[in-house]
Parts: C-alpha cells; structure tokens; sequence
C-alpha cells in the first residue's frame, strides 16, 4: 500500500537549484555595486535569474499538489520555497532601483551591505545544498544568522547617515529605498535560514 502513495524525493534538488540562482543573483548584484558599469546588462542578467529561479518556485508548488508524501513537513516545503522567492526578488528589485532612482555611483555602505548580502548567499548555498543529507547545515546557518546582525548594523547607520542633515532630501529617499531593499533581501535569507532550522528540529 505504501508503494501506491505518490511520493517525491527530489525537493533537494530542486532547493539546491534555488540556491545556485539565489547566489548567482547576489553575486551579480555585489558586482554591479562594486563596478558600476554596463547597468542595463547586469540588470537584464540578473531579471533572467529571477525569471529562472520564479521556474523553480512554480515547480516545487507543483510538486506539492501532486505529492503525498514529502521528505519534510509541507509548510516548510512551502515556506521556504516562499522566502527563497522573496531573495531573488528583493535583489532585482534592488538592482532595478539603481537606474530608477539616477543612481550616479553607490554609497560605500550600499557596496558593504551588497557584499554582506553575497557573503550571506554563500552561505545559504552551502546548507541548501546539504538538504539531501541533512548534515553540515548548522555552521553555515549560524554564519547566516552573523551576516544578518552585521547588516543590521551597516544598515542603521547608513540610514542615520541620511538624515543626520547633511544631505539633500531627495538623495536621502532613493537611498533609504535601496537599503531598505539589501536589509530586506538578508532577512529573507535569514528567515530562510530559519526554516532550515525548523526542519532539522523536526528530524
């Protein structure tokens, strides 16, 4: 009878895909804040990410409606596919801003929280792709969990930054909103993170 439950084992390999976009993404978003140049195309290449990592999001839905049995709790399934969504997102979102808000040249503090954002991404890599076994992933998720600390911080001061009075109100609007972005892109993955966390409990 258990042969007949339809069940499907291949939902770490498609969060390891996830992760190789959602990397593929931050780094690409990192360089752009660190080179500066060609935005249209770097921009284009990381909407394609997006495009492809939307692909696998549908497909693990997918795969939920069709699948009984999963190799772990369907919310988290579902949560994590969500918040890994929410990543790739929040980077497009960032990168498109740049040319939105007439970005002449990022803020030291955009290129360190970008390269927080990547560092991040690394990491979550490196646990998602470690699904499959489930061992190794707490080191890398602690690692996360730093990452994210060290953002929170980046990201308060650049915003106070902003409104200390020394500069112009515009600037400091489209700034805020490309902070804001890389904050919310790192506590994406942070929750990410702890969605992994909740399934290793669960285990």
């Amino acid at each position: 009878m258990h042969r007949l439950i339809p069940r499907d084992e291949h939902f770490a390999e498609l969060f390891a895909q996830f992760a190789d976009y959602l990397l593929d993404a931050a780094q690409k978003l990192a360089a752009l804040t660190e080179q500066y140049d060609r935005l249209e195309e770097r921009i284009a290449e990381i909407r394609s990410i997006e495009h492809e990592a939307d692909v696998v999001d549908r497909e693990i839905t997918l795969r939920l409606e069709r699948t009984l049995v999963t190799p772990f709790d369907r919310e988290d399934v579902h949560a994590l596919s969500s918040r890994l969504d929410d990543v790739v997102d929040e980077i497009q979102a960032v990168a498109e801003a740049f040319v939105i808000n007439g970005i002449d040249r990022p803020t030291p503090q955009a290129i360190a929280l970008a390269r927080v954002l990547s560092a991040a991404a690394s990491q979550l890599h490196g646990a998602l792709h470690r699904l499959g076994t489930f061992k190794g992933l707490e080191a890398h998720l602690k690692v996360v969990h730093e990452l994210e600390h060290e953002a929170d911080g980046l990201s308060r001061a650049a915003i106070a930054a902003l409104f200390s009075g020394q500069t112009d109100a515009m600037f400091a609007l489209r700034w805020r909103e490309i902070y804001a972005g890389l904050e919310e892109a790192i506590d994406a993955m942070e929750d990410s993170g702890e969605v992994l966390e909740r399934i290793l409990t669960k285990r």
